[in-house]
């Protein structure tokens, strides 16, 4: 009798740790135990995306609520997309964009990052990340003349992240080595937290620094 109890009690710990790493591995109570941990720890850090194309439809949302964005990115390709479309249609709300400064004299960062992307990315030639970032500059550059709000400058830094922070919070992405943005992870930080108001002053002493584009 026992070594039934004892069987049976195995089957049904072994089974509710199989649930409970199915439940853990899901999005949503991820989010939660992600959440937890940042509110016990006081990082804030409140979800996390194994991709960055994930963020995406939570992106768009809080940047249709948004009363001010900050943008540091590496290309500015969903600067052009539907996740900013909120932002553009309202034209009042305040943004600063930080893109690379794709005039960089050769061997710079710039190239480095366009070089890391063309192992994996066999489309992904010499001087194609300088003429899209060209490209969405002239894109903002056109949105600026008519709105007021939107301020652009340029950079000269290394290209391992994304930044997009807002009052409602701040995705972060960590570009890989060798792969776009979209295909990396992706933290959303809430505001109050540790790394929210370091990512926030990061952003801050990089713009300070930064060359306005004309």
């Amino acid at each position: 009798m026992t070594a039934f109890f004892l069987g049976v009690l195995s089957s049904v710990s072994a089974t509710a740790l199989v649930c409970a790493a199915g439940w853990a591995r899901a999005g949503r109570p991820r989010w939660w135990l992600v959440g937890l941990l940042a509110r016990l720890t006081g990082t804030g850090i409140s979800r996390a995306y194994r991709e960055q194309r994930s963020a995406e439809p939570d992106l768009a949302r809080e940047l249709a609520r948004a009363r001010w964005v900050k943008v540091l990115t590496g290309r500015g390709n969903t600067l052009t997309r539907d996740t900013f479309a909120p932002v553009w249609a309202d034209g009042g709300v305040p943004v600063q964009v930080l893109l690379p400064n794709p005039d960089e004299e050769p061997d710079t960062w710039l190239e480095r990052r366009e070089e890391r992307l063309a192992r994996t990315d066999p489309g992904f030639g010499p001087g194609l990340l300088r003429s899209q970032i060209r490209a969405n500059l002239a894109y903002l550059t056109h949105l600026a003349r008519q709105y007021p709000a939107v301020d652009l400058r340029t950079f000269d830094l290394p290209h391992i992240f994304r930044l997009i922070v807002t009052d409602r919070g701040a995705h972060l992405t960590f570009y890989g080595e060798h792969a776009h943005g979209r295909h990396s992870p992706c933290l959303f930080l809430r505001p109050g937290g540790a790394l929210y108001e370091a990512v926030l002053g990061l952003f801050e002493l990089i713009w300070a620094t930064g060359a306005p584009h004309r």
